[in-house]
């Protein structure tokens, strides 16, 4: 049921803005509009004009104007006093906003799923670096439900994961794009295929793996899914690292990023298996709390990976 009380008025319609008391402040000092003007870098004609649509304002003349100059009504002296204590609180404040900033850009915390934190961060975090030498960076890497974990726990400022989705309660932007490929020790009998393989093939083979929750393993799962999913893993371990020594034991074969396996597959120490009939692309995305768009440091670290903050996001 509609209230019949009166809508409130909104106090910024009925007191002027800062620049209009600040103009005050210096016509009180100087006594004249012109000196006034110059101080605080405008025009004459824009704060005689700035000075009457104030008087309407209020309601009030605040100036008596002659040749010699201009002089405070006993109206404009009692408006300038307050304007004084107005002004003041407000230098007050804009010091307060200035140490919140630098609080938070004295420091970065940065939550990278283990690709991402391995192959691309340290290039960007060295140029993070040399442009706010002052903020300290901190990387806590682990898979992408981790990442989004410590994002929604207030633990990290910004996060960068692997999966083929933003996180529920963050929003996000692609900085990237990657492929997953199949590989294997030269002494494998895959090494010697002259023919891709199928699906089906891959998804009935025992792998090692990346542990659930990884961003490798959710999407190695969803391109499977219709081929019958995956088999039993051979292993599950937490890191890159590790799935590529197991690889390179002759253990069995891994689906890994194609950036994690550049120098494995240049000295062939892992072989490249190609595999038809499957999208193993994904996107790289940069993470952050919903509603909490990246700011100082964390958007600036952003802009490095070439993209920005979207519009809506």
């Amino acid at each position: 049921m509609p209230s019949d009380a009166p809508a409130p008025v909104l106090l910024s319609h009925r007191v002027p803005d800062l620049g209009a008391l600040e103009l005050l402040l210096a016509v009180a000092r100087h006594g004249s509009l012109g000196r006034a003007a110059r101080d605080v870098g405008i025009t004459q004609p824009a704060a005689s004009s700035r000075i009457r649509s104030m008087e309407r304002q209020l309601g009030v003349a605040l100036l008596d104007r002659s040749p010699r100059g201009s002089r405070l009504t006993d109206a404009g002296a009692l408006v300038t006093d307050w304007a004084r204590r107005i002004v003041e609180a407000a230098e007050a404040f804009d010091v307060g906003a200035q140490a919140l900033r630098d609080r938070r850009d004295s420091r970065l915390r940065v939550a990278a799923s283990m690709t991402i934190a391995e192959y691309l961060l340290p290039g960007w975090l060295i140029a993070l670096r040399a442009a706010r030498p002052d903020t300290a960076v901190s990387l806590l890497a682990g898979n992408s439900a981790a990442v989004a974990g410590r994002l929604l726990a207030g633990e990290a400022d910004l996060g960068f994961v692997e999966g083929l989705f933003i996180p529920e309660g963050l929003d996000g932007t692609v900085i990237a794009h990657d492929r997953l490929v199949v590989v294997v020790a030269p002494s494998h009998a895959w090494a010697g295929r002259r023919t891709p393989l199928t699906p089906q093939e891959l998804a009935a083979t025992p792998l090692i793996l990346r542990e659930r929750g990884s961003g490798t393993r959710q999407v190695l799962d969803a391109a499977l899914a219709v081929h019958g999913g995956l088999a039993q893993p051979l292993l599950e371990l937490s890191s890159t690292t590790a799935v590529k020594g197991a690889a390179e034991s002759g253990a069995g074969p891994c689906v890994l990023s194609e950036l994690a396996l550049g120098e494995e597959l240049s000295s062939r120490r892992l072989v490249k298996i190609p595999v038809a009939g499957v999208r193993l692309r994904r996107q790289l995305r940069a993470v952050w709390p919903s509603g909490h768009r990246p700011a100082g440091p964390a958007r600036d670290l952003l802009s490095l990976t070439g993209r920005s903050i979207p519009s809506g996001g």
